[in-house]
């Protein structure tokens, strides 16, 4: 760091040399609230550094549609979700859903500009720990070095799956030295695998604090990457080593946990399920260290009656809650005949709180209602979700809430953070990675590399989790609904599986950021998506005004032109914008 005090002239030099006897060490005084480079490449230093890139995972200082959660890209894109609360409110979300996003959004902007902050952090912990301090040990510097790869390589997986060819700078990039000559025309696949098959190397399996990467949770990414590419047979080599030997970075070993909703549930954060996930904390004197992912996420103008009290977004999608409607053996409907006029999931569209209503008797998948606040069915411990009272625009957003990721009335304050605007600033972790994903996607490369019969094993521990978790229960303690769901005995041929798969993972992973994304890397996003507006635009014809999906172009989100502006020349638009 440069010193605030320099020596300008020979006269000033020559009298401090006469007075001082040659000693000028007091005119060194350190810039006040600056770091030496002795202190960022101490062991202090370089965590503090890494402590840094591990905070970008939500994009803080961006926009919720930045984090590493993905609601809005994700599940808002991918149908399973509604923009929700009304027309007005943060309506730079609204293309999200109507797939009419501009280079000029600034949603997608902040998306880039979170994105390569957490790798410009990563980079400055890399150059920094070159020139490590002496109290750094060599499994430290593995350790640290791991981490910070492993976080690059997350950001970049983000990037890649958002915009596809992005530039790519490592820690030997910087300011000044050619960073901004670098263009998006190589793709970036090789780099992201190289980072997270050194972190899955140079990790250890346990850490000293549990939201760390480890071993393998590296190596669950790197086997995502591969399943991203369809390298099957790579991807299920690691997936083979994780199911059966894979343990959290606390030394647990992965498994289920035993109730779906343990999730979604901030007293049980950082579980034997969890393999990678952002970390939040409440009442720590800063609601900055809570999950800002979701505050805008919870029902409107609950009063003390309900969590949060704002802002109505994230509505789950008609088409999504009829999803978990099953036939009488309890499996799912997978010829996609839950949107016909006899399986739909009754609602209360239209209707008025005050007015009669009974919530659908017919089978349901138990998960629907960990996963949809809807209408007479009890709201986790707050009371039975009352209907329009909770929906701040009913024709925009439709009838139903979001439900994971919020906390229950007996963890308010203790669990949520009041220190800011609202209680929505929460403790609940949010899984990037977890184990029925890791199941779910094991079981996709059994079907494409593999054996059936291991892809419906994995499938079932999916399912009969499901089936023995805690329903919902009235007051009374019956079963709220009529849950019915079963394990697959067979799968008859490829085909069949790969579709039980696909719908397994939405049920599964509705909500947490997931289903665009499978939508894309399976091919199929045109045809899905097009059949979701057509059943979904016309009950909301106000939120989906002018919506369509383009092949070919809205796969990816535009580069934003900010970014084409900074670098003309270098960087190149994607297809279709």
């Amino acid at each position: 760091m440069k010193n605030l005090i320099t020596k300008g002239t020979a006269a000033t030099a020559m009298l401090a040399m006469l007075t001082l006897s040659c000693n000028d060490k007091f005119l060194e005084v350190p810039g006040t609230g600056a770091l030496t480079g002795a202190q960022l490449t101490s062991q202090a230093g370089l965590n503090a550094l890494l402590i840094g890139s591990y905070a970008q995972l939500n994009a803080r200082g961006f926009s919720q549609s930045a984090s590493s959660f993905n609601w809005v890209r994700g599940s808002i894109s991918g149908g399973e979700a509604n923009k929700g609360s009304n027309s007005g409110d943060f309506n730079a979300l609204t293309p999200y859903e109507t797939y009419q996003l501009l280079p000029s959004s600034g949603e997608v902007n902040a998306k880039w500009n979170a994105m390569y902050e957490g790798i410009a952090r990563a980079n400055s912990t890399l150059r920094a720990l070159a020139s490590a301090g002496t109290d750094v040990t060599t499994d430290n510097k593995a350790s640290i070095s791991g981490e910070a790869r492993f976080l690059r390589g997350h950001y970049y997986f983000e990037l890649k799956r958002a915009f596809n060819m992005v530039p790519y700078v490592d820690e030997t990039k910087d300011y000044g030295a050619g960073i901004d000559a670098v263009p998006n025309s190589t793709d970036i696949w090789p780099n992201i695998e190289a980072d997270f098959k050194y972190a899955m190397d140079n990790l250890p399996a346990t850490q000293s604090a549990v939201g760390r990467a480890n071993k393998w949770a590296a190596a669950a990414y790197l086997a995502k990457t591969y399943l991203y590419q369809k390298k099957y047979a790579a991807a299920k080599a690691l997936f083979d080593q994780i199911v059966a030997s894979g343990t959290t970075a606390g030394g647990t070993k992965y498994a289920l946990l035993p109730n779906f909703q343990d999730n979604f549930n901030a007293d049980k954060d950082n579980g034997s399920e969890s393999v990678f996930a952002t970390q939040a904390a409440a009442n720590t004197g800063s609601s900055d260290n809570a999950n800002p992912d979701l505050v805008l996420n919870f029902p409107y103008n609950t009063g003390s009656n309900g969590p949060a009290g704002c802002c109505g977004f994230f509505a789950p999608s008609f088409e999504l809650a009829n999803s978990f409607r099953v036939n009488a053996n309890g499996l799912p409907l997978l010829d996609g005949s839950y949107n016909s006029a006899t399986n739909q999931l009754k609602n209360d569209q239209g209707l008025k709180s005050s007015d009669p209503f009974t919530p659908d008797a017919g089978p349901v998948d138990p998960r629907l209602d960990w996963s949809v606040g809807r209408r007479g069915i009890p709201y986790l411990d707050w009371q039975s979700h009352p209907g329009l009272d909770w929906i701040r625009d009913q024709s925009f957003a439709g009838p139903y809430s979001p439900i994971k990721f919020v906390f229950y009335k007996a963890q308010d304050k203790r669990l949520t953070d009041g220190s800011s605007w609202t209680d929505g600033y929460s403790a609940i972790n949010y899984n990037i990675i977890r184990f029925a994903d890791v199941l779910l996607m094991a079981a996709e490369c059994e079907v494409e590399a593999g054996s059936l019969a291991t892809a419906l094993s994995y499938v079932n521990l999916v399912r009969n989790r499901a089936k023995t978790t805690t329903y919902v229960k009235t007051a009374s303690g019956a079963n709220a609904a009529n849950y019915q769901i079963s394990p697959y005995t067979s799968f008859a041929d490829q085909a069949t599986a790969r579709t039980a798969i696909q719908f397994e993972r939405k049920l599964e992973l509705s909500g947490e950021g997931h289903r665009f994304y499978d939508l894309v890397r399976w091919g199929i996003a045109a045809p899905a998506l097009t059949a979701f507006l057509a059943y979904e635009a016309p009950k909301l014809p106000t939120a989906y005004s002018g919506a369509k999906f383009t092949a070919g172009k809205d796969e990816y989100m535009p580069i934003p032109q900010t970014q084409l502006d900074q670098q003309k020349g270098i960087l190149k638009q994607n297809t279709g914008y």
